[in-house]
């Protein structure tokens, strides 16, 4: 089936009273108010590929890549590969994220640990309940499942 006959069967399911409206534009579906979102998405998407890329880097404290990160230097430079810019340490990145919630947490969000009030780690949503992170000195750049429900989330803007 081609996306030409694809298209009259989704407007069919969508239904004329439906709010959402679809529309075909050059074989292309677009969802009018979706752009805005899928466009903010896109580089912390990018931002999660090229930490997973950077799995198996050794943890080196105060490093920033490209070989070597601690936990915010992760953070930094997968947000900067993609023209984000955010400041050195844990707490100054969740300072400059917009707060988001757990159940609106998505894919590339910061994941911010905290004792008490202090930020001590960050790791880069990858959905599912894991991160991307750079744990501590002796470790490397892996994903692994969020272990404490002391975390905030912060959108890099």
């Amino acid at each position: 089936m081609t996306a030409r006959h694809r298209v009259p069967s989704l407007l069919t399911r969508a239904g004329t009273a439906s709010a959402l409206t679809l529309v075909a534009v050059g074989g292309t579906l677009v969802v009018p108010g979706a752009a805005g979102q899928a466009e903010a998405a896109a580089p912390a998407t990018k931002a999660v590929k090229i930490a997973a890329s950077k799995k198996g880097s050794p943890y080196k404290w105060g490093a920033a890549g490209p070989r070597r990160f601690d936990c915010s230097g992760l953070t930094l430079y997968s947000f900067k590969r993609v023209g984000k810019s955010l400041p050195r340490t844990a707490a100054a990145q969740r300072n400059k994220t917009r707060r988001i919630s757990a159940g609106k947490r998505q894919r590339g969000d910061l994941v911010f640990f905290h004792s008490g009030r202090s930020v001590y780690h960050v790791g880069i949503y990858a959905g599912r309940g894991r991160i991307w992170h750079s744990p501590k000195s002796g470790d490397v750049v892996r994903l692994q499942k969020i272990w404490t429900k002391s975390v905030s989330y912060g959108r890099v803007r």
